[in-house]
């Protein structure tokens, strides 16, 4: 199995994937401490997902080893499905399910506020995941609006 990674544009380092061009890239979609999301379609089915891109090294560490444990296991409407690992020479990809509608606290930004019934629909949600990752004794280090993704 072919697990070079190619770059992209002039001065880009980062890795566009991988196993054999079984993605492609749409387009970036966030950055962090930790690296680049991107947004890529399935070239056999036309899906779309989101690797997450970490670059190899110090970064990953006991952390970020436990959370792709741990991501592996969950099962629930409401947390983003992990799908697979892949390794390239310079970083690691996390394959994970696309959400479209974003992150929370852009929904939070744009809006200014939600109406009671906006609020209830997503905290409801959000209790559901959290509630779940307590159940499976996984304790989310962080709920902040950045990191929930919400489905359209």
């Amino acid at each position: 199995m072919d697990r070079a990674a190619l770059t992209v544009g002039p001065g880009m380092d980062m890795p566009i994937m991988h196993d054999g061009d079984r993605y492609e890239l749409v387009k970036d979609i966030g950055s962090g401490n930790f690296g680049v999301a991107r947004l890529m379609r399935n070239r056999a089915d036309g899906q779309l997902v989101a690797v997450k891109y970490i670059e190899r090294g110090e970064k990953i560490d006991e952390n970020v080893q436990r959370e792709i444990i741990n991501h592996r296991s969950l099962r629930h409407p409401n947390i983003i499905r992990f799908k697979e690992v892949i390794l390239t020479p310079t970083h690691l990809a996390i394959v994970m399910e696309y959400a479209s509608g974003g992150e929370l606290f852009e929904r939070i930004c744009n809006a200014g506020r939600f109406s009671e019934d906006e609020a209830r629909f997503f905290f409801q949600q959000l209790l559901s995941g959290v509630s779940y990752c307590h159940s499976m004794v996984l304790f989310p280090f962080r709920v902040i609006p950045q990191l929930v993704s919400l489905l359209r």
